[in-house]
């Protein structure tokens, strides 16, 4: 999710790799050309690339990854003028992935609409030593009148092309824009800008100060709109809202579970159900080691 499915719809994103990324904007924390965040706006960008020492601990204050942590969200995606009830649920797993020769943090996310399942991903994230959060893959599996109708949109950084970025600044400021992902296969091709550092916002789950808010688009479907995502230092992803385009997604956080360690099993397990699928219907995927506990 965080990942917000990309309008495909929202929530819920490689290897950026040494090869420049075009789109990036260098700010104080925006994309170089490799990117990674560059030092300052009047300093040349870096072209060292990112380094993860301790890729599994995610402890970015706007967006901390913390095993067994499950967040739900509610709100409503409207269409064509049509509302429809829209839910995630976005739980860290205890699993770890390897990469592209980075171990990385297992993520699990289900959407649903109007209380069916109609899509879910594991998602892999790993911190790098300055702070940042990096996207290294999905596999989102859509379904249809609740049957598996396939994963299309699969994408594994340093695989088939695919490059993904940035999920999250170690210290965002405003005017920071920087690319999430760039995967020509599916025409993925993901752009944030933070625009907003100190809002205050209250959602069912609780109200928060000194929140972020960032702007995220697509520049190959400009007509798309632009989502907007609040994140609360602590907590991560708060709400999710929507600018223009002719499909938008609106949710808030509901409540934050900390699962003991039967439920975790069985967010495991249903984890590695998904993995072995993955497995027999994408070829991507079959580029990975498979996924293990921590």
């Amino acid at each position: 999710m965080f990942m917000m499915h990309r309008l495909r719809p929202a929530i819920a994103i490689g290897a950026i790799g040494l090869a420049a990324l075009p789109g990036c904007r260098t700010t104080s924390q925006g994309g170089g050309p490799a990117g990674q965040p560059a030092a300052s706006r009047t300093a040349p960008p870096s072209i060292e690339p990112p380094r993860f020492a301790r890729p599994l601990v995610v402890s970015n204050a706007m967006f901390p990854l913390r095993p067994g942590t499950e967040f739900v969200y509610r709100g409503a995606l409207v269409e064509g003028g049509k509302s429809t009830a829209h839910s995630v649920t976005f739980t860290v797993t205890d699993l770890t992935k390897v990469i592209d020769g980075v171990r990385t943090v297992v993520a699990w996310d289900r959407d649903f609409k109007a209380g069916e399942l109609t899509e879910q991903e594991l998602a892999f994230f790993a911190q790098d030593d300055r702070g940042n959060v990096w996207n290294f893959g999905e596999y989102p599996e859509e379904f249809t009148d609740g049957r598996f109708n396939g994963a299309p949109d699969t994408w594994i950084r340093g695989a088939g092309g695919a490059y993904g970025g940035v999920h999250m600044l170690a210290r965002p400021a405003v005017g920071a824009q920087y690319r999430e992902g760039l995967v020509p296969k599916i025409e993925f091709n993901d752009m944030s800008e933070v625009t907003a550092t100190s809002q205050r916002t209250c959602v069912p789950a609780g109200c928060y100060g000194r929140v972020l808010r960032v702007s995220e688009w697509s520049p190959n479907d400009p007509g798309s709109g632009r989502q907007l995502k609040y994140y609360a230092p602590g907590v991560g992803l708060i709400r999710v809202g929507a600018r223009g385009g002719d499909a938008q997604e609106f949710l808030a956080l509901t409540a934050i579970r900390h699962l003991d360690g039967r439920h975790l099993g069985a967010v495991r397990k249903a984890a590695l159900t998904m993995e072995r699928r993955a497995y027999r219907v994408s070829e991507i995927y079959r580029v990975t080691t498979r996924a293990v506990r921590r």
